[in-house]
């Protein structure tokens, strides 16, 4: 193996760079590094040094430098071989020594091979499964659930804090009819035997007498709204054949050896909404068809994020509220908001112009947006290096941000 050494394709780089950085007098071993790249031609070579930023420095043709650099680490044996072409160092790696060193590597470290810290304890959230209580466990679950613990061990592998959740999907109406199928034509030993048949047999089964009956459709309502209530029977029902469904699907999981730490479905956030949404109806803020897409739209452009049970601003999403605030104080208000609603729905129920609304409000407003467009110093959006190196493509690792 070269120089004794057991380089992964991650040392390599760590590797080129120190070969380069004698042959270049004024560049820092980090900066060489991050100029090193993949050439998206495998033919150019399977890592490529540019030396165009080098000509100020070392006061010479780019392709002057790159020659020299190359016949200086040509005879390196980690190299196959090294070609200047152009004002670029194209490097070939040596495939034996490469395999012989990724080799050695797993060899030496067995079930450790490929774990690091990179994640530093950060949690990641990782949901997939989510099956519907008493329904079936079909293949696109199952799906789901492989792929989802796959990379959930894949986080947890690379050091990260990984939280799995089960997410059921365990309300909603059709509740209210399984607990009337099961009043009217239930039997409890035949859900403790075979729960999810069963369950969904009451599902079928509510729906054909409820052609016959549609005072059936009723009483489900009913039952559900008592549901939501937390009235004590139907919650104990609704209980009870949720932990039967989850037996059967447990059965499942220990068979693929699948775990969660949490099994927090619909139900979970049935009793955490209505004290926003009143708040907002006090200020007769939104709507409540708009509520679910502005809270997708927020988290979208990352000006919002999910910690533990609440929607936290994230650091993009202060700096955006800030300038807002700063050079749209007339929008950014409740009073604006409360009474642009009211405007619009008077657009839907009563007929008002429209076109004069927007021109009303689009006048002042574009007077602002200059303002603002003019006083907002632009930021240009860098990349944001991570200090680690792609384990895939041994490329350095950065930070995107895009335009929200």
């Amino acid at each position: 193996m070269p120089g004794g050494k057991k380089e992964t394709m991650l040392q390599y780089v760590d590797k080129i760079a120190d070969l380069i950085a004698p042959q270049v007098e004024g560049l820092e071993k980090d900066e060489i590094r991050k100029m090193i790249e993949i050439p998206a031609d495998s033919k150019m070579g399977d890592y490529a040094f540019p030396c165009f930023k080098l000509a100020k420095i070392l006061r010479k043709a780019p392709p002057l430098i790159a020659k020299g650099i190359a016949e200086a680490i040509a005879d390196d044996p980690i190299f196959e071989k090294v070609e200047q072409v152009n004002a670029y160092v194209n490097m070939f790696i040596n495939k034996e020594a490469f395999a012989g060193d990724v080799i050695s590597e797993v060899i030496e470290k067995g079930d450790d091979f490929g774990k690091s810290d990179i994640g530093a304890d950060r949690p990641v959230v990782v949901e997939y499964s989510s099956p519907n209580i008493a329904k079936p466990f079909h293949i696109g679950h199952i799906r789901s659930t492989v792929i989802g613990a796959s990379i959930a061990k894949i986080y947890d592998y690379l050091g990260f804090k990984v939280i799995r959740i089960n997410h059921l999907g365990d309300y909603g109406t059709q509740f209210g009819k399984m607990i009337v199928a099961y009043r009217h034509w239930g039997n409890k030993q035949d859900v403790i035997d075979e729960p999810i048949k069963t369950l969904l047999g009451y599902y079928t089964k509510f729906h054909e007498e409820a052609e016959k009956d549609p005072s059936l459709e009723d009483e489900a309502r009913a039952t559900f709204t008592k549901l939501e209530h937390g009235e004590p029977e139907e919650t104990e029902i609704w209980q009870w054949f949720r932990d039967e469904s989850l037996k059967e699907f447990s059965r499942v999981y220990d068979m693929l050896g699948i775990t969660y730490d949490s099994y927090a479905g619909e139900s979970f956030y049935s009793d955490k909404m209505p004290r926003f949404v009143k708040e907002l109806e006090d200020k007769n803020i939104g709507r409540p068809s708009t509520y679910a897409p502005i809270v997708s739209t927020l988290t979208q452009r990352k000006y919002i994020k999910r910690e533990k049970k609440s929607l936290v601003p994230t650091e993009l999403g202060f700096v955006v509220n800030d300038l807002m605030v700063k050079y749209f104080t007339d929008i950014v208000d409740v009073k604006f908001t409360a009474g642009m609603e009211d405007k619009l729905d008077s657009v839907e129920e009563k007929g008002d112009d429209w076109k004069k609304l927007v021109e009303d409000f689009y006048g002042p407003f574009s007077k602002e947006l200059k303002t603002a467009d003019d006083a907002i110093e632009k930021v240009k959006l860098e990349d944001k290096p991570t200090g680690e190196i792609c384990e895939k493509c041994g490329r350095p690792m950065v930070i995107k941000m895009g335009r929200f």
